[in-house]
C-alpha cells in the first residue's frame, strides 16, 4: 500500500458488526459516531448500508478531515465532520444535539495519511522531522527526546513500547543529545540500533517500540482511550453497538476491561435474582477478539496487529454508586 492509499481494516466485519443498529424499524433515522475518523473508509461504507444513517466524525487531523469531506461530499447532510480529539465526546454530542447514538467506532492507532506522509515523522524507514502529532499541535517528539531525563525517556519506552533495552536506549539518546539536538527520525534509528545489542535485533525493527512509545506521549493515545471509552460507552442507546479496533496489546487491553466489565453484572455472588440496576449494561458481541483474515493480512499488511472488540447495549446505564 504505498502513495497515501486508505484501504479500512476489517471493514466487512466492522459492517456486520455496526449496521444492525444503524437501521431502525421506524424509519427514524439514527447516529454514527466514527471517533477516529481518518480516511472516511468506514464512514462511507456504514452511510452506504445504513441509508437512514448520519454521521458525526471526528478527527483531531485537519489533513484526514480534508480527505474525509472529499470521499464523503456524496452524502451531503447526513454527515457533520468536527476537528476534535475523541475524549471530547461527551461535549460534541452535547453540543450537536445528539446525547444518546445508535453506533459508535473507534479504529485506533495511525491512519495510512499519517504513516505514509514522510514529514509527519511516524516511520521509522523514511528519515523525517521528528514530529509525530496526530494534529497540528502541542510538543512534538523531537520536543520529548530532546528535554526529557534518561529516566522519564526510559519509563516511556517502557511503559508504551514494552521495551526491554528501555534504559540502554534512553541513555544512548540523552549522551548524543548533548552534542547536537535530535531532530530527525533517521538519526533515532541509528541510535537505537547503536543500544540494541546484535544478538536481539532479529523479530521485527529494532526500532518499532521506540516510535510506537513516542507516539503514544506526544498524542497522549492511552489516557484519551481510557477517558473515550466509558463516555462512549456510556452515549449509546438501548440497541446501540460500539466497535473498537485495536493494534497493540496496550490499547486492546484497556477496551477488554471496560467493554467486558459492562458486560458483567455487580450483583452479590450469592443473590438469588441479579436486581435491574444491577445488571450487565452490556451484550459482547465478539467471542474475544477478531482477528483480520490471512487473505486481508496478505493484501493489507497493516492490518496484521488489528483487535476488533464490540458490544451491544442491552439496558440502561446503571446506577451511580451501585456497587458489587
Amino acid at each position: 500500500m504505498t502513495g497515501g492509499a486508505h484501504v479500512p481494516v476489517m471493514l466487512a466485519e466492522i459492517v456486520a458488526l455496526l449496521a444492525p443498529a444503524l437501521q431502525p424499524e421506524d424509519g427514524n433515522g439514527c447516529v454514527l459516531v466514527d471517533c477516529t475518523l481518518g480516511g472516511g473508509g468506514h464512514a462511507e461504507a456504514l452511510l452506504t448500508a445504513c441509508p437512514q444513517a448520519r454521521l458525526i466524525g471526528i478527527d483531531r487531523d485537519p489533513q484526514a478531515l480534508a480527505v474525509a469531506r472529499e470521499r464523503l461530499a456524496p452524502y451531503g447532510d447526513r454527515i457533520r465532520l468536527v476537528e476534535a480529539v475523541y475524549d471530547e465526546l461527551p461535549e460534541l454530542l452535547a453540543r450537536l444535539g445528539s446525547p444518546k447514538v445508535q453506533g459508535v467506532l473507534l479504529d485506533l492507532g495511525l491512519s495510512s495519511l499519517q504513516i505514509d506522509d514522510p514529514e509527519r515523522g511516524f516511520s521509522y524507514s523514511v528519515d523525517a522531522p521528528l514530529d509525530m502529532r496526530m494534529g497540528s499541535e502541542g510538543r512534538t517528539a523531537a520536543d520529548i527526546l530532546n528535554t526529557y531525563s534518561a529516566a522519564e525517556l526510559a519509563g516511556i519506552l517502557r511503559r508504551f513500547g514494552e521495551e526491554r533495552f528501555a534504559d540502554r536506549i534512553a541513555r544512548r539518546i540523552v549522551a548524543a543529545r548533548a552534542d547536537a539536538p535530535l531532530l530527525s527520525s533517521g538519526r533515532l534509528v541509528r541510535l537505537i540500533g547503536e543500544a540494541i545489542p546484535a544478538a536481539h535485533k532479529s523479530g521485527g525493527h529494532p526500532a518499532k517500540r521506540t516510535f510506537q512509545a513516542l507516539r503514544i506521549e506526544v498524542n497522549g493515545e492511552l489516557a484519551a482511550l481510557e477517558s473515550v471509552l466509558p463516555s462512549a460507552v456510556a452515549a449509546l442507546a438501548l440497541g446501540g453497538r460500539i466497535a473498537v479496533l485495536a493494534y497493540h496489546s496496550l490499547e486492546d487491553r484497556l477496551v477488554k476491561q471496560v467493554l467486558g466489565a459492562a458486560a458483567r453484572d455487580r450483583a452479590p455472588r450469592d443473590l438469588p435474582v441479579v436486581p435491574a440496576e444491577l445488571g450487565p449494561e452490556l451484550r459482547l458481541l465478539t467471542r474475544g477478539v477478531l482477528r483480520p483474515s490471512a487473505a486481508e493480512v496478505a493484501s493489507n499488511p497493516r492490518a496484521a496487529s488489528a483487535r476488533l472488540r464490540a458490544a451491544e447495549r442491552t439496558a440502561e446505564p446503571r446506577r451511580q454508586g451501585a456497587r458489587r
